[in-house]
């Protein structure tokens, strides 16, 4: 348990402020480069024709090496200074995002996005952590990590629209690019604006401990992805294995450190376990409604990027809403109370994605406004929790984790709800007869391969097709709602049990 500071914070000034307007452009592009992606999946579908299992990859590659670089970042952010790693990732970044816009195919893609979390594992404890050592006063450091959870949001509502005017005027890759017209703003002020910050007394680069936690993430999303495809196997339970000893080699080794790069013990403070795993649940099934959400417009509804981009607009506006105004509501209420609350209401969402007709996708448009509603305070008063329990040379080490929970909840929601969309939509597509073995391959892969293959055929069998590859879509996308539903009400208990004891107001350290 960290010792509580007593004396009064300072509070912040105007340079502190602009300080954070700079540190929102990664947030900002973070957000926006995977809300982009989700959207120019229909056209990569097309055009590149992945499998259906690649194209999951093209879009867990990069929150899988982002989420299992993010602690071992977090700590080289404590022993080089968290400005000076802000600023090598976004160089990075911008460089492999151009690289991105001109992949050739589904593989080399996939190795774009790769690079690309491991310079956005640059990016973001770094940004989280400066926030955390820039605003100390406890009101003024609330309202600063609202802002930074609704960059999220923001980046969200600019991505569908800013993707759609790109999507429907050049080609996918387009989309990849704006990165450098973000991050270069980022690289001429944050020298001048953000003060650099480290840890004084940082552990050692423990390269055991990243491979380590890399391997086991790595096989747990394989495990997951394999189990959805194919059922069990014995590379399924091999994957499995390799993650359960991987993850507990990982552990014992944290303990025995005199001077871990997880600092495990943290996990006993009950309110930042609370405030992790609401981060890790919510995070999960808002990336995953968006990936199955963002194909079911285009392909099923048949509207533009642009247009799809703009009916998801109000729901990112709530979220953005939602996250500013809960600063003012934890004044009065509990904290457990609001955080739980939130996945309660994000479930209310999914409930009616699971029991109403999607048809016309105005139903989905709602959904996400609810779902938008509970995660924009949930998460907003939950990372603030997580940051309040620590000391503020440890804020490197709580923004790797609280960014881990954030990155490896948003590759399982593509993992396990993309997986179930993906898998039942497999399973259930029933294939026309008149098409040759691979277009019936392709078909049966996504939907966008089936609406490519359609282009090709009969209008008569290419209407039977698009009908049986929607309703096999519909259906993997109840199940998909129902899943997260009842992971939702089954968090929202344990997560109000955890921050009980977390007393209403600002009074945190």
């Amino acid at each position: 348990m960290t010792a509580r500071t007593t004396d009064r914070p300072g509070r912040a000034g105007a340079r502190e402020w602009g300080a954070l307007v700079v540190l929102m452009l990664p947030v900002l592009l973070i957000s926006v480069d995977n809300t982009v992606l989700n959207f120019a999946l229909p056209q990569i579908s097309q055009e590149l024709r992945p499998t259906g299992r690649q194209l999951l990859w093209i879009v867990d590659s990069y929150p899988l090496v982002l989420a299992g670089l993010l602690v071992p970042m977090g700590s080289l952010g404590d022993r080089v200074g968290r400005r000076r790693l802000l600023l090598l990732g976004s160089t990075g970044f911008a460089v492999v995002s151009a690289l991105a816009a001109f992949a050739p195919s589904g593989t080399a893609l996939v190795a774009a996005r790769a690079l690309l979390g491991v310079f956005g594992a640059m990016l973001m404890p770094a940004t989280l952590s400066l926030i955390r050592n820039i605003f100390r006063e406890p009101v003024q450091r609330r309202t600063a990590i609202a802002v930074w959870a609704t960059g999220f949001s923001a980046g969200g509502a600019l991505g569908p629209i800013v993707g759609g005017v790109l999507l429907e005027h050049f080609w996918w890759g387009s989309v990849f690019l704006i990165a450098v017209p973000v991050l270069v703003p980022l690289l001429l002020l944050a020298p001048v604006l953000v003060p650099e910050s480290r840890n004084p007394s940082p552990g050692p680069v423990d390269a055991v401990s990243a491979a380590l936690i890399m391997t086991a993430m790595a096989g747990l999303l394989w495990t997951v992805k394999s189990l959805g495809a194919a059922g069990p196997s014995a590379g399924t339970a091999a994957a499995g294995a390799l993650a359960a000893g991987a993850g507990a080699l990982f552990v014992r080794r944290q303990l025995r450190r005199a001077e871990p790069m997880l600092d495990l013990r943290l996990f006993r403070l009950p309110v930042f376990t609370g405030g992790l795993l609401n981060n890790l649940v919510a995070s999960t099934v808002f990336i995953g409604f968006l990936f199955f959400v963002s194909q079911y417009l285009q392909l099923v509804e048949g509207l533009s990027p642009l247009r799809a981009g703009l009916l998801l607009l109000p729901g990112a506006v709530v979220t953005i809403v939602s996250g500013l105004l809960v600063v003012r509501v934890v004044e009065h209420v509990r904290p457990a109370v609001v955080v739980g609350a939130g996945l309660l209401v994000m479930a209310c969402g999914f409930l009616l994605v699971l029991l109403g007709d999607l048809d016309g996708g105005t139903l989905l448009v709602v959904a996400l406004m609810v779902i938008g509603l509970g995660s924009g305070a949930g998460q907003t008063i939950a990372g603030d929790l997580v940051l309040a329990e620590v000391e503020p040379e440890q804020a490197g080490a709580a923004s790797a984790i609280s960014e881990t929970a954030y990155q490896l909840g948003a590759a399982l929601g593509v993992a396990v709800l993309g997986t179930a969309v993906t898998a039942t939509y497999t399973r259930t597509l029933a294939v026309p007869p008149g098409l040759d073995p691979e277009q019936a391959t392709t078909a049966s892969g996504t939907l966008g391969g089936a609406v490519a293959v359609a282009d090709s055929l009969d209008p008569a069998v290419a209407q039977e097709l698009v009908g049986a590859a929607v309703a096999a879509f519909t259906s993997g996308v109840h199940l998909a709602a129902g899943i997260a539903a009842a992971v939702l009400g089954a968090t929202s208990v344990v997560v109000a049990l955890l921050l009980r004891r977390v007393p209403r107001g600002p009074g945190r350290r």
